[in-house]
């Protein structure tokens, strides 16, 4: 009869821990919002492995553009944000939303077009007087439209040029509201020009008669930052855990990794930490 109790206490026991366990283990984890190119480009299936292999700290990724992300951010629906518009990260962090602001790695936005290249922008290095040269012949280019970095990069070079957009919308501006795979689906079965981040063209397989028509103006240099969630204002963010994936991606062993991602030969972000 004590034999009986003392192993139908163990077998309590034991219970009582496979259940706990899946609460113990649902706790380890942060939730990172981020772009679409980080998601789409593959290099959180790269990278994200190493960190949970190190810390234990799995990382759930919601992918959306920047706008969107900093929304979240500004919920407390996310514990970590990775973007990359630098004026909406910076009002994010003034707003008091955002513990601070850390740059972590870049890469560049590039012109895709058809092959045909209607407006004659191949070649050329200022992406100003490309999009002024894709409006003067009312090529047809396609916007993302979503509030993303790259939307709000291409919405600010169209501004330089002077280009009314949203007076020719639905003409040969066309917005489609989407992420950038979408946009350059669009432009693929299009024959349209569009402005893409480098790590999703990259990435990208149905070019279809797409090409990458112009790059290497400084104004399409792209800088992704990491942002803590101000767990001062959303009490529930995790910040122990969110500053440890900071920290790691910052640390020269996460830099290396960053570095470490290529495709095709090509290393799609350089990592830019600064020391502190």
């Amino acid at each position: 009869m004590k034999l009986n109790l003392r192993l139908k206490g163990v077998f309590t026991g034991l219970l009582l821990a496979l259940l706990a366990a899946p609460a113990w283990t649902a706790e380890k984890f942060i939730t990172l919002s981020s772009t679409t190119s980080t998601q789409n480009s593959g290099l959180f299936d790269y990278l994200l492995p190493k960190f949970t292999a190190k810390t234990g700290i799995e990382v759930r990724v919601i992918a959306v553009g920047t706008g969107q992300a900093l929304k979240l951010g500004e919920q407390g629906d996310a514990d970590v944000l990775l973007v990359h518009d630098r004026a909406g990260e910076e009002k994010f962090i003034r707003d008091g939303h955002g513990v601070e602001r850390l740059e972590v790695m870049y890469n560049d936005f590039v012109i895709i077009g058809p092959r045909s290249d209607p407006a004659g922008v191949r070649g050329m290095k200022d992406a100003v007087e490309a999009f002024r040269a894709i409006a003067r012949k009312q090529s047809t280019f396609i916007s993302r439209g979503d509030d993303s970095g790259t939307h709000r990069e291409e919405l600010r070079l169209w501004g330089e040029a002077g280009v009314d957009v949203r007076a020719a919308s639905g003409k040969w501006y066309k917005d489609i509201g989407g992420g950038m795979s979408a946009a350059l689906n669009t432009a693929a079965g299009l024959e349209a020009y569009t402005l893409s981040d480098r790590a999703t063209w990259a990435t990208f397989k149905n070019r279809g008669n797409l090409e990458l028509l112009a790059e290497g103006d400084p104004r399409l240099f792209n800088q992704y930052a990491l942002i803590l969630v101000n767990p001062g204002r959303h009490p529930h963010v995790k910040k122990a855990e969110g500053q440890r994936f900071i920290d790691w991606m910052l640390s020269p062993e996460g830099q290396q990794v960053i570095g470490a991602y290529v495709v095709g030969g090509q290393t799609l972000f350089h990592p830019n930490a600064r020391a502190k």
